[in-house]
């Protein structure tokens, strides 16, 4: 049966599901998010337990439970069962979140599409409320096993608040599904199962989306750390809330100003280096292109794109084996000349720009050209044809079709580039870099994860990396700005 027209009148049935649906999503999309957020961790039964763990965390891996469990469970102050059963327990709850998930995205589809997700909603809010009373036992076990260890003070058992907000969400979603159902019953029910068009695109991207949140967006609440004086493994408390004190720092302290100035010129730099061979891609596509032997062109393609996927540790083992003071061209140059030659190539610090930009246009070129080749096979052989016709010779159609085809890809590249100037990674210049070489090779990427992770100062490097974030916005808007002005086309 077909969809519904949009202009016959709904009946008040129709009008009261599509409100409490909405309601439903929104609690489905709010239970979701609670997974990934250690303050809102149900799971966290005793105070032990890491603070920084979500449930998700919690239901994924049982070693991160009681990876600080070592002493409790040799002097027997805590059960073992008991937090094998708290892992299964988030695990449920995970499941039950997912099965609702899919009970919501059912409720895009047609009737009968729309009554079959109510049981999946109905699922997974009844299995909420079911661990919530498995939650509550566990916390009584663990209670127990500490009283009966007279060490309650060392356990601190504790039940969350948050339980009741998963057990209201539970509640929820069951009566929602219930008075949905009842609804439904009085509204016509189609022959087969269908969703509009616009729905499959939307679910279709829904999975990017939800990993665009939880890699791009959900790191952003570790922002708060730049407020805070804070030294890994420690608790963010109100007193130790310092303010800006850290984005002060980086102008006040002549050091640290020092520094700053060092990698912003080694990361423009190098950004800069990068931004000006951004055609050799381009132009390596194209004469890719040109190879008429097919098998030989499949070759080179393959022989060049391979490297991309070559970690970076494996790249400098190869530039180790051929450019140490011992490596293949210091052993040919002496056996070519006759004298020793064992000159230090890699720990030198002359040109560590250009041997970066080297190494990174050998691994990346091959991988960067298949944009291009996707592009220069979309082109209408109709303008080739005619060139011959004219007498255009192999070059003359390069020159003007073949590259007037690709500026538009090649300028949008050029301003993504633009737009992100300040960030080179940092896996590259992690593993080419030497006592020698450090000051010319570190980047603003490698300067936050060496102060962060190396230095621990993490307030300090959350603070250089929300200047980064904001600036590489700020720049990709602005690169869109231009051109929409120059070009009359948006890439954002």
């Amino acid at each position: 049966m077909a969809y519904i027209p949009a202009d016959r009148r709904r009946t008040a049935s129709e009008r009261m599901t599509d409100k409490l649906y909405w309601v439903l999503r929104i609690g489905i999309v709010v239970n979701v998010i609670l997974l990934f957020f250690p303050s809102f961790n149900p799971a966290r039964v005793c105070g032990i337990m890491n603070k920084n763990l979500s449930l998700f965390s919690c239901g994924v891996s049982y070693d991160t439970i009681v990876s600080d469990f070592g002493r409790a469970f040799r002097q027997n102050w805590v059960s073992e069962a008991d937090f094998h059963a708290l892992n299964a327990c988030s695990f449920v709850i995970i499941l039950s979140v997912i099965v609702a998930c899919a009970g919501g995205c059912m409720s895009l589809g047609n009737t009968k599409m729309k009554k079959l997700g109510l049981f999946f909603s109905a699922g997974g809010g009844l299995t909420e409320i079911i661990t919530f009373f498995w939650m509550k036992g566990i916390y009584n076990a663990v209670t127990q096993t500490a009283a009966n260890a007279g060490k309650i003070d060392k356990v601190l058992p504790m039940f969350q608040n948050i339980n009741f907000v998963y057990l209201a969400i539970g509640i929820g979603m069951l009566l929602i599904a219930a008075v949905n159902f009842v609804l439904l019953l009085k509204v016509p029910t189609e022959d087969k199962f269908e969703m509009e068009p616009k729905y499959h695109l939307f679910l279709m991207m829904l999975p990017i989306i939800a990993l665009a949140l939880v890699f791009s967006y959900l790191p952003l609440y570790g922002w708060r750390y730049a407020f805070y004086d804070y030294k890994a493994g420690e608790t963010l408390t109100a007193d130790k809330f310092v303010g800006f004190k850290y984005f002060k720092q980086i102008i006040n302290t002549p050091q640290t100003k020092r520094d700053i100035i060092t990698v912003m010129k080694n990361t423009l730099g190098m950004s800069g280096l990068g931004i000006l061979t951004s055609w050799v891609p381009m132009a390596f596509a194209i004469f890719l292109s040109e190879i008429k032997n097919g098998p030989f062109r499949r070759f080179v393609q393959t022989f060049t794109t391979i490297p991309n996927f070559i970690s970076w540790v494996l790249v400098y083992a190869i530039a180790l084996a051929l450019f140490s003071t011992d490596g293949f061209v210091n052993t040919m140059l002496t056996s070519i000349t006759g004298t020793v030659h064992s000159t230090p190539y890699l720990m030198s610090a002359d040109h560590s720009w250009l041997k970066m930009l080297a190494w990174g246009m050998w691994k990346g070129v091959g991988w960067s050209a298949i944009i291009y080749v996707a592009s220069i096979s979309g082109i209408d052989q109709g303008l080739y044809e005619a060139a011959t016709v004219d007498g255009a010779g192999r070059f003359a159609k390069m020159w003007h079709i073949t590259v007037p085809e690709l500026m538009p890809t090649f300028f949008v590249l050029l301003l993504m580039s633009v737009a992100n100037i300040l960030s080179n990674g940092m896996e590259q210049y992690l593993v080419f870099s030497n006592p020698q070489n450090k000051e010319a090779m570190q980047v603003l990427d490698l300067y936050v994860y060496n102060r962060g992770i190396g230095s621990g100062l993490i307030p300090l490097s959350t603070v250089i990396g929300m200047i980064k974030s904001l600036v590489s916005v700020i720049l990709l808007f602005g690169a869109n700005s231009f051109s929409k002005a120059v070009r009359g086309e948006s890439i954002v």
